[in-house]
């Protein structure tokens, strides 16, 4: 099989460029934050379409209707799986993390406003690779346990 540059090159971690703009919100525009929104969700959807893609000329039949289905399905699964591990639960996570930790440090230790905002951005960025294993590990339960067969399900209907 081709090496997959969405999962297996440094191209993987387009998909967290929105976790460094959380970790910096605090510091930075609003637009500049959702500008690496952006970028993460642009790296989504290449994935999403590189799997689907992959599964369309690689399909060894004469069903074109399984084909298409197939390819539908390949790639509606890389588009939540990457939504969910890629953007949604560790872009929030890390807002939440950081958020917490500016306000532990400036209401609860009193820090000056500006140690806390740097501090809190220190931390988001810290916590970055700490997150990307356990979250894509509980992305992966939940496709298989809720996700994949209620999609399943639909290809029967």
């Amino acid at each position: 099989m081709d090496a997959d540059v969405f999962r297996d090159s440094p191209a993987r971690y387009l998909g967290y460029t929105n976790e460094v703009g959380e970790a910096f919100r605090v510091v930075l525009p609003t637009k500049a934050v959702w500008f690496t929104y952006g970028v993460a969700s642009g790296y989504v959807a290449c994935d999403a379409v590189d799997k689907g893609f992959r599964v369309f000329t690689g399909w060894p039949g004469e069903d074109p209707e399984g084909r298409t289905r197939l390819t539908l399905l390949k790639t509606v699964d890389a588009l939540v799986w990457q939504s969910l591990a890629s953007v949604i639960v560790p872009g929030f996570t890390i807002n939440r993390l950081c958020w917490g930790t500016r306000t532990m440090l400036v209401k609860g230790v009193r820090l000056p406003g500006h140690v806390g905002k740097y501090m809190s951005v220190a931390v988001g960025l810290g916590a970055i690779p700490f997150i990307i294993k356990p979250i894509d590990r509980v992305i992966d339960h939940f496709m298989d346990l809720v996700v994949r067969p209620c999609i399943l399900k639909t290809r029967h209907n």
